[in-house]
């Protein structure tokens, strides 16, 4: 029985079990995003550090050098991020995750056991390599164990997990700051990291492997064992065979693909749904976000003129606003689609940053005078409210659009490469923010509210909808696209295999007849009459419960 082999988990038991596992991932990730912040102004911390100090030496070299030693972990993210392309592949999906959260170890104690900035720039740049394998593999493992109609909402739960994680490290900067000058204060939250990669650790390799994976693999028996369990022991036998014959046609179809099929523009346009994933994670970190959760406090404490104890009690309520709100996405995603909540995040975020941009320059013109203290609360108000706008359309739609979009064939490589793509945007925006605010100040929101309004026409008109589609059917919508203009309107117009709960649409012999048309995989005439059969019977007992629900 499938129930023995992963934890004596199935169905929708086993699908949340992955996707707390993968939480736990985006939760470290998150947590390692937010706790650099609180660490920076620590009188402990510059002890060991002072040529990162920008407490009492605001200089363009100490910015520089503080912003290359805060993004070093996102440079370490996309050198992560890169091998994947080719590890994802060849190791599976649970080997690499183990692999990355077992680098993420070494790393996080080379930081909390740091005397010099050499060891901890060099502790960054490990802990990111291991996250950069595991945020390149968490979303595809994820997609590809979730059914279609499932899918955003347990992969925005991941988006949400990511704010729980900045939200923990807030907390624990914060509490611990008073500890301060004990050296505690620093490096107990480097430390606490490691626990939560030990959870990983422990459990990933006792989760089910990628159906789809299997099955490129040659493994087809224990992938249909591991969609079973997937599906749940009660799952009617004609809808894992329909499930099963889809997966394996695009499988076997797209089994000779390389990494240079990436770049290619066949029918299956793959250089096309390259670019959207890259597009999409890099949007996600031009828009600004990292300004905010990686700097925060120092932000609070230097342009709004608050405390040190404020700035950072103000900076783990941000957080925590983050993470409620991040949940709003998580029960909206399926209902209102991708490219809605986009396009509402990306034109909230714009606004949030105008705004944001006014009330720094009046803060800064007045500081010391009421108005200034005023300008200064709403600036602090308006970092909430843009967290708000980017939790609900863009904090997990990068980590679901681009495993939806390409597919298995380059999937690997292409979310790895998209995953790339976010972590080089993400360290530019790190390194590049303390030295923008030191040379031109309020007019960094300004560039930013300009990037997020150019974010709204170009989702609008180039990116499809992929809401309750499964993997397969962006293939088929693919295939129909002759350019980059008509592709959004043919997923609007191509009818649905599955419905919003779930039900299959499209009859087995639709599907059955696509396969044999594009690999021909269906040749023993055996297996089709058993198969036609089943289809007959299915077609029978749907009749009957017709005339009944008549009756």
């Amino acid at each position: 029985m499938p129930t023995k082999r992963f934890l004596g988990l199935n169905g929708i038991k086993l699908q949340i079990a992955i996707g707390v596992l993968a939480g736990m991932d985006f939760l470290l990730f998150g947590y390692d995003q937010g706790v650099t912040g609180g660490l920076l102004t620590l009188k402990s911390f510059n002890k060991y550090f002072p040529s990162i100090d920008t407490t009492t030496n605001d200089s363009s070299a100490q910015s520089t050098r503080q912003g290359i030693t805060v993004a070093a972990y996102n440079l370490g993210c996309f050198a992560g991020s890169i091998p994947t392309i080719w590890l994802g592949n060849m190791l599976g999906r649970r080997k690499a995750i183990f692999i990355g959260s077992f680098i993420m170890c070494i790393g996080a104690i080379l930081q909390c056991s740091s005397y010099e900035l050499a060891q901890l720039v060099v502790g960054r740049l490990v802990t990111g390599f291991g996250n950069g394998i595991n945020t390149s593999t968490v979303p595809t493992w994820q997609s590809e164990c979730c059914k279609s109609h499932r899918r955003g909402q347990m992969v925005m739960i991941e988006g949400a997990m990511i704010t729980c994680g900045i939200t923990i490290s807030y907390w624990i900067d914060f509490g611990l700051m008073f500890a301060d000058p004990n050296e505690v204060a620093w490096r107990f939250p480097l430390a606490f990291q490691i626990f939560f990669a030990l959870i990983i650790l422990g459990a990933v390799m006792f989760l089910p492997e990628s159906p789809r994976w299997l099955i490129l693999k040659g493994r087809e028996e224990e992938a249909r064992e591991v969609l079973t369990c997937l599906m749940g022991d009660d799952t009617d036998e004609l809808f894992i065979d329909t499930e099963f014959t889809a997966i394996k046609a695009t499988v076997l179809e797209m089994a000779k693909g390389s990494f240079r099929d990436m770049f290619t523009m066949g029918e299956d346009r793959h250089f096309h749904r390259t670019m959207l994933a890259y597009i999409n994670q890099m949007f996600q970190q031009i828009s600004g976000i990292n300004l905010i959760t990686y700097y925060i406090p120092t932000l609070l404490e230097k342009q709004v003129g608050m405390s040190g104890t404020m700035s950072r009690l103000i900076a783990a309520l941000n957080g925590t606003e983050y993470f409620i709100a991040s949940w709003v996405a998580v029960f909206t995603v399926e209902k209102f689609g991708r490219r809605t909540l986009m396009i509402f995040g990306a034109v909230g975020m714009s606004l949030s940053m105008v705004i944001l941009a006014i009330t720094d320059n009046i803060s800064a013109a007045h500081k010391g005078t009421s108005k200034g203290t005023q300008a200064g609360i709403a600036q602090a108000v308006f970092l909430f409210v843009f967290n708000s706008f980017f939790a609900v359309g863009w904090l997990g739609m990068t980590w679901l659009y681009p495993a939806e979009i390409v597919p298995l064939k380059i999937r690997a490589p292409a979310n790895a490469l998209s995953t790339s793509s976010n972590w080089i945007w993400n360290f530019m925006v790190v390194m590049i923010t303390p030295i923008a605010f030191a040379n031109i100040g309020y007019q960094t929101y300004i560039i930013f509210a300009v990037i997020n309004a150019a974010i709204v026409p170009v989702v609008y008109f180039f990116f499809p909808e992929t809401t309750c589609r499964s993997l397969e059917e962006m293939d088929r919508i693919f295939h129909k696209t002759t350019n980059v203009f008509n592709c959004v309107s043919l997923a609007r117009d191509e009818p649905h295999m599955y419905g919003s709960n779930g039900e299959l649409l499209r009859t087995l012999d639709d599907i059955e007849d696509d396969a044999v048309r594009r690999v021909g995989v269906l040749s023993n005439p055996a297996k089709n009459a058993a198969r036609n059969h089943q289809h007959v019977e299915h077609n029978e007992k749907a009749s009957d419960s017709n005339s009944n629900e008549e009756i």
